[in-house]
């Protein structure tokens, strides 16, 4: 008969965690504190321990390292009801064995219990663990079981420096998972270079990689490292990496196994340290048993795999996220979320994914301006498909014309002038559009460009744009 020791300061968590671990066989006992867990597991042989994460007196972490130490290959199971991913990866290098989070289904605590005991092998699919974290800047929000794996994966991946690859549909969240490890990794402190495949000149590829010598082509007037190279002592990510060409897939292969790099027209290699992520919404094995992806780049990469689940098949998450985004649009409160509109973003299928969700709730904000969100004041779905394609294609068209404007530019780095190009090209646009909306009102377009009244009025007088105009 195996023994399990909990330590939670709930009197009900313990109460049912024991009625269900005796019904399965087990010898239970229970306490509310660290320091008295730590006298029991002395006193008991313990085979497994199952501890609350908050604690009074000494946390749960403090005391995952005392067992530890004390009990040896002992599992402990963390459990919480403030789940974060941040906490979650701590637990994971103290050494938990699992990380379950409250409220819990009571067959899942067993059954990790069981796992514990070594009657079932652990996989790195199999988590229980719920999430908001801010990683480096970037959100991601799940409670449900199909993120609290990704979660799981992300805690125990982010420790081991080995090529990952993110596979999911577009707007699935994909470069946040691929943010998220990098942040908790031991390359933290180094670059995050992403790498936007469909968005590079398909002649400019090799040199925005790997860098390129002066001369090596026309308008190569002075030499330049890649990207690869800027990620040195970090992390390289590359976005839809099925897009990459088969040529440029044989060099990329070789970087990945030597570590070194020769720019286009150089006759010199350079090291670089930097660990890869890939992801892509394709289907890699399909694309290599067709021939049009190589089989041992896909394996080099393989090493470890993400799944990101489309938003259609977690909805539960759908409410979590509306409100963050609404928290990022509308900081002040004004405008709120209804149960009616909940159901009905709960109800959709979303092809665009958490992006098209986002999308949906900025326009629903913008509608409503102040007070309660209308289900009318939602885009239709067909529309938020619309938007979440012209998103990809905008953000497409600004990475291409900045590739082919920084390649084409004579200029100096010192005298380039191509960030004020860009802002000329879109600024009238952005300018326009919300006069249109707001019918001319310079106070209400800009709060609604998040400007001051000022600014606005300079720009549009240096654009020749006349409010009265859209009255």
């Amino acid at each position: 008969m195996s023994r399990i020791l909990i330590v939670d300061d709930e009197p009900s968590i313990c109460w049912a965690l024991e009625q269900a671990l005796t019904e399965d066989g087990h010898e239970v006992e229970t306490t509310a504190t660290a320091e008295e867990a730590l006298t029991l597991a002395e006193r008991m042989r313990t085979d497994v321990v199952v501890m609350d994460i908050r604690l009074p007196g000494m946390d749960g972490l403090s005391a995952l390292e005392t067992l530890r130490s004390r009990l040896g290959d002992v599992p402990i199971i963390m459990i919480t009801a403030f789940g974060n991913l941040s906490t979650a990866v701590e637990a994971i290098r103290r050494g938990a064995f699992e990380y379950l989070t409250k409220p819990f289904d009571l067959e899942d605590a067993v059954e990790v219990v069981r796992r514990a005991l070594g009657e079932q092998e652990p996989t790195l699919e199999e988590a229980d663990s719920q999430f908001e974290t801010d990683a480096g800047g970037q959100i991601l929000i799940g409670t449900s079981p199909a993120m609290q794996t990704v979660f799981r994966q992300i805690a125990v991946v982010a420790e081991y420096d080995v090529p990952v690859l993110i596979t999911g549909e577009s707007g699935t969240g994909k470069e946040l998972v691929a943010t998220a490890i990098h942040h908790y990794s031991q390359r933290s402190s180094g670059p995050f270079v992403p790498v936007c495949v469909p968005a590079m000149n398909e002649s400019l590829i090799e040199s925005e990689l790997f860098g390129h010598a002066e001369g090596a082509f026309t308008g190569a007037r002075r030499s330049r490292r890649g990207l690869l190279e800027s990620a040195n002592g970090g992390t390289a990510f590359f976005d839809e990496i099925g897009d990459i060409a088969a040529a440029t897939q044989v060099k990329l292969l070789r970087v990945l196994e030597t570590r070194e790099i020769t720019p286009v027209g150089g006759d010199r290699s350079r090291a670089s340290d930097f660990r890869l992520i890939a992801a892509t919404n394709q289907d890699v094995e399909g694309m290599v048993a067709a021939g049009t992806f190589r089989e041992d780049l896909f394996y080099r990469l393989n090493v470890f795999r993400i799944e990101m689940p489309p938003l259609r098949e977690r909805p539960e998450d759908i409410p979590h996220l509306a409100r963050h985004f609404l928290r990022r649009l509308d900081p002040g409160g004004e405008v709120r979320l209804t149960e009616p509109v909940l159901e009905e973003l709960t109800s959709r299928s979303w092809s665009g994914n958490v992006r098209e969700l986002r999308n949906a709730i900025e326009r629903a904000v913008v509608v409503t301006r102040a007070g309660e969100i209308a289900v009318d004041s939602l885009p239709s779905p067909r529309a938020t498909a619309e938007g979440e394609k012209a998103s990809c294609h905008l953000e497409e068209a600004v990475r291409r014309w900045w590739i082919e404007q920084v390649h084409s530019s004579s200029q100096s780095p010192q005298g380039s002038r191509n960030y004020e190009a860009l802002l000329s090209r879109i600024e009238p646009v952005l300018f326009r559009e919300a006069l249109k909306l707001t019918k001319g009102n310079r106070q209400e377009a800009a709060r609604l460009l998040g400007l001051h009244r000022q600014t606005l009025r300079e720009k549009l007088r240096g654009y020749d744009l006349d409010p009265d105009e859209f009255a």
